[in-house]
């Protein structure tokens, strides 16, 4: 969904700039619920407001309901279908192929000192290996940060 919304929100329709999607996609990632809804959510507020949230929600919450409640009145012969086995593996393939380009977009976009490459490893570190919450890398990062920034501010100070 990252590059989809870069590639028409962003490149297309020119309703919100590189960082202000950077910085949807933080708050995105941060909030329960999917991206694509969190997202479409925020953007269509900074569009159109309050409606425009509202809108954008539907707008994007509807189409996948609507499939969703044709495929559960067949959902038994869906699954077991081997063509719909090898799709799915397919588009398994390049969700991961659009997720490693979404995540070299926001890794080109970041500011990229010690700091952020510690914080980055730490957190990587602590889902993958150690299985920690999510949530928990996410808010621990930003105590950290803020934490951080005013060390740095305090450190500045006293120079």
């Amino acid at each position: 969904m990252i590059p989809f919304m870069e590639r028409e929100v962003v490149e297309k329709k020119n309703w919100i700039d590189r960082d202000d999607l950077l910085d949807i996609v933080v708050v995105s990632e941060s909030t329960p619920g999917p991206i694509a809804i969190n997202g479409a959510t925020f953007i269509g507020y900074k569009v159109a407001g309050f409606f425009g949230s509202v809108c954008a929600t539907f707008g994007v919450v509807l189409p996948s309901f609507i499939i969703i409640l044709l495929l559960s009145f067949c959902l038994d012969y869906v699954w077991q279908n081997e063509i719909v086995q090898f799709a799915l593996r397919g588009i398994r393939a390049g969700v991961l192929a659009l997720v490693a380009k979404a995540l070299w977009g926001l890794f080109k976009k970041t500011p990229k000192n010690a700091f952020a490459y510690v914080m980055m490893t730490l957190s990587f570190v602590a889902v993958a290996v150690f299985d920690v919450e999510v949530l928990i890398v996410i808010v621990s990062a930003a105590l950290i940060g803020i934490a951080a920034f005013f060390i740095s501010k305090k450190a500045g100070e006293k120079k």
